[in-house]
């Protein structure tokens, strides 16, 4: 279980301090697929980086299975099995897929087990497992081997940022799938997944909106989705997607 308390983080802009997340209270209960929504700029992306360790907060404690992680560093948060995707994979130009998914692995990985993870995802292993990762690859396969590398990790939480920032609507399509199937999965992972999107909220077994620092609304998908579907403020927190077109947020 993944707890927040009094969790605040600023930065500085134009020689100001300037409050991002603002004191933060919340609870992630295990195996549950929770999606975090609200405005841009309210402060989505800066909570996934403070539960990766990617930024460290002003004041608060972050707690993971009952041991304060506050301090502990984005590698240290690594191994105790949070994973954590960007909103823009990284290339590795020189790296092979297959070696990707057994650096995640950390350990020894056969062909057949990273062919696997590559299956999960949708993607053909035989046409993947000994490419490059790097520019030759689109958005939507950058996504899909991400989260097989998440996979191989067999990681306690995987926390996701905008995944669909960036693809077109097949690839996004495929992604909720695997979200999907995440969700139904019995691997005993938490999913935190940051998204403007309907659909993706729509799998969610809780939602949490964020907006001036702040949570506003947390929840189960029935208790928050309806209030968001139809209003002002549902339309820039889940756009919808224009078929053939590529995923905005």
């Amino acid at each position: 279980m993944l707890e927040l308390k009094n969790i605040k983080f600023g930065a500085e802009s134009d020689g100001k301090a300037v409050e991002i997340i603002k004191d933060i209270s919340l609870t992630a209960a295990d195996n549950k697929f929770i999606v975090i929504t609200g405005p841009n700029g309210g402060g989505k992306s800066t909570l996934a980086k403070l539960i990766a360790g990617i930024e460290k907060p002003v004041s608060g404690q972050i707690i993971l299975d009952g041991e304060d992680i506050t301090e502990k560093s984005i590698t240290e948060r690594a191994q105790m099995g949070i994973g954590f995707a960007f909103q823009q994979p990284v290339k590795f130009k020189g790296i092979t897929v297959y070696d990707l998914l057994r650096i995640a692995s950390g350990k020894s990985l056969s062909v057949s087990d990273a062919c696997q993870y590559l299956s999960e995802v949708g993607l053909c292993a035989k046409d993947y497992i000994k490419r490059e990762v790097n520019a030759s690859l689109s958005g939507g396969e950058l996504k899909r081997i991400e989260i097989a590398t998440v996979l191989a990790r067999n990681v306690k939480l995987a926390v996701f940022d905008e995944p669909e920032a960036g693809i077109d609507l097949w690839s996004f399509q495929n992604l909720t799938r695997i979200f999907e199937n995440m969700r139904k999965s019995e691997l005993g992972m938490t999913v935190i997944v940051i998204s403007h999107q309907e659909r993706i909220l729509s799998i969610a077994d809780e939602i949490i909106v964020l907006a001036d620092g702040v949570v506003s609304k947390h929840g189960t998908k029935d208790e928050i989705l309806p209030s968001l579907i139809g209003s002002e403020y549902a339309q820039n927190a889940c756009p919808k997607i224009e078929e053939g077109g590529a995923v905005n947020g």
